[in-house]
C-alpha cells in the first residue's frame, strides 16, 4: 500500500519547525526523524498524518557532546553514529552494550535516537536504557524549553510527554560515575528483532562488594518500558551474588502482569525475564551463571 495524501515540510531550523508545529496544531502533523517506524505505518495506513515535517535539514538536532556533567545527544543523531561514538562508550557504556541488540546496520544508519524514544515502542531497548541511566529529555516549544525525566517521559505505546506543538531536541544523560557497572541482556526471535524480553542493569558496589545503588530496566514485557524499583530497593546493602540476584528477579517478576501473545506464552516470558534479570545482575560482577 501507499500512504494517504499529506503535505510535506522541511524546515532548516528548530525555530522554523516549532512555527510549523504551532501552525499545524489543528491538524494531524507528524515529525519525520529517521522514518524507520513511521513510514511503514503510513504505508499500511496505520498512521495517516495530514502533514509531515522532515527534521533532516536541522543541523542543530544532531551531534554528541559533553556539557557540564552530562552527555548531550541530539535527537536526530543516528543510531550507528551513537553506537560508534567514543564519548558514549566512555560516559554511557550501557548504550553501547544495548546497541548490539538494536535492529540491523541499515536500519541503524537511518533511525535516530529521538525518533525511537518518541515512538515509544514497549519492545524497544532505548526507552528502558534511558530510564536506567536517569536521562532527561529536552523538549522545545514556542514558549521555551523544559526537561522531563525518562521515568516521566513514556506514557505507553506510541505515547510520550511531547505535546503536539513540541519537539524533542536532545537527550541529557548524567556522566557515568567511576566504578559503576553495567550489563544488558536480551532474547528475541531473531537477532535484530524487537525484544521478547530485555534487561538493562546498572549497579554501584562499595569496596566490600555490597550494593549501594541499583537500577533495573525492562522492555518487551509490558506496554511501557519498566523499572523494577522493588527489586532495586531489595538489593541495597546486599552482596551481589546469585542468591541476591535471584531474590531480586523473583521480586521483579511478581510485580509484572505478563500476557500471552501470538509468539510466546505469558509463563515463558515470565521465566525468561526472571533468568535475564539474574544474568544481567551477575553480569555486573565477576560471578557468572
Amino acid at each position: 500500500m501507499k500512504p494517504a495524501p499529506f503535505s510535506f515540510h522541511r524546515p532548516s531550523s528548530i525555530s522554523q519547525c516549532l512555527e510549523l508545529l504551532q501552525a499545524l496544531a489543528d491538524g494531524d502533523a507528524k515529525v519525520l526523524a529517521g522514518g524507520q517506524s513511521l513510514i511503514p505505518m503510513m504505508n499500511f495506513r496505520m498512521a495517516q498524518p495530514e502533514a509531515l515535517i522532515d527534521l533532516s535539514g536541522i543541523a542543530d538536532l544532531e551531534g554528541i557532546r559533553l556539557q557540564d556533567d552530562n552527555l548531550i545527544i541530539g535527537a536526530m543523531s543516528r543510531h550507528n553514529a551513537i553506537k560508534a561514538d567514543e564519548l558514549v562508550a566512555i560516559h554511557a557504556p550501557l548504550i553501547s552494550l544495548a546497541y548490539d541488540h538494536v535492529a540491523h546496520f541499515t536500519i541503524r544508519n537511518r533511525g535516530t535516537l529521538g525518533g525511537n524514544l518518541c515512538h515509544s515502542d514497549p519492545a524497544s531497548e532505548m526507552p528502558a536504557v534511558m530510564r536506567v541511566l536517569g536521562a532527561q529529555m529536552e523538549i522545545a516549544s514556542a514558549d521555551g524549553r523544559r526537561l522531563v525525566s525518562a521515568d516521566q517521559f513514556f506514557f505507553g505505546p506510541f505515547a510520550t510527554a511531547v505535546e503536539p506543538e513540541e519537539l524533542l531536541v536532545a537527550i541529557r544523560i548524567p556522566i557515568s560515575p567511576r566504578g559503576r557497572r553495567y550489563s544488558f541482556h536480551e532474547v528475541s526471535l531473531r537477532k535484530g528483532d524487537f525484544a521478547m524480553s530485555a534487561i538493562a542493569a546498572a549497579v554501584d558496589l562499595d569496596v566490600e562488594g555490597r550494593v549501594m545503588r541499583a537500577r533495573i530496566g525492562l522492555c518487551g514485557v509490558s506496554d511501557i518500558a519498566l523499572r523494577a524499583e522493588n527489586a532495586e530497593e531489595g538489593l541495597v546493602g546486599e552482596y551481589l551474588n546469585l542468591a541476591a540476584a535471584t531474590a531480586a528477579a523473583d521480586a521483579a517478576v511478581t510485580s509484572i502482569e505478563f500476557n500471552d501473545t501470538a509468539a510466546i506464552s505469558a509463563s515463558y516470558r515470565r521465566d525468561l525475564t526472571r533468568a535475564l534479570i539474574i544474568r544481567a545482575l551477575l553480569g555486573c560482577t565477576e560471578e557468572r551463571l
